[in-house]
């Protein structure tokens, strides 16, 4: 139950992120990096937390994995639409996660998730953006912020690369499995 609340605290955040990326004029950017922070911090936490009070379960861990890619792809997404990175970063993001779960389920016969090495650090990465843009976003310095955007942009191309990378390995172990 507790985990559960932790991963729903995380849901909870998907909305006012996406409007900090989207519409800055709505969230002050310390209020946009304090929802990125505490989502992370949720995310270390619920796995943690429902190992250690033995109620970890599938749906749980669908819950936590479904949590995280609705908020990553969200705030990735509005992030794209406020033109800080690539549009094409969200989309293989939710592409990725949908194949991690059909391959886990119909492929594999698994009850639960069937996690990558390369995928598992992919969905780590997705959240390096969106704190490097909420930290641009405080403006701390103008060559420091110009740099910190330049930065974003950069990791966010990175891991189209990765998450294709983890795409194409997916696929490939499942027609060595099949």
């Amino acid at each position: 139950m507790i985990a559960h609340a932790l991963t729903g605290l995380r849901l909870l955040l998907v909305a006012p992120t996406v409007l900090g990326f989207a519409r800055p004029d709505l969230l002050a950017p310390i209020w946009l990096l304090a929802c990125i922070l505490l989502a992370i911090a949720t995310d270390l936490l619920d796995g943690v937390v429902a190992r250690r009070l033995g109620t970890a379960s599938a749906a749980g861990q669908l819950f936590d994995h479904g949590t995280d890619c609705l908020f990553v792809t969200a705030a990735l997404a509005a992030a794209a639409y406020a033109g800080l990175l690539t549009p094409i970063l969200p989309l293989l993001v939710a592409l990725a996660f949908g194949q991690y779960v059909l391959d886990s389920h119909f492929l594999h016969r698994e009850k639960t998730l069937k996690t990558s090495v390369i995928g598992r650090w992919n969905g780590i990465g997705y959240f390096v953006p969106l704190v490097v843009l909420a930290v641009a976003r405080l403006e701390l310095q103008a060559g420091l912020t110009d740099l910190l955007f330049a930065a974003a942009a950069l990791l966010a191309w990175l891991l189209v690369i990765t998450t294709v990378v983890s795409i194409t390995d997916r696929a490939l172990a499942g027609r060595r499995a099949g």
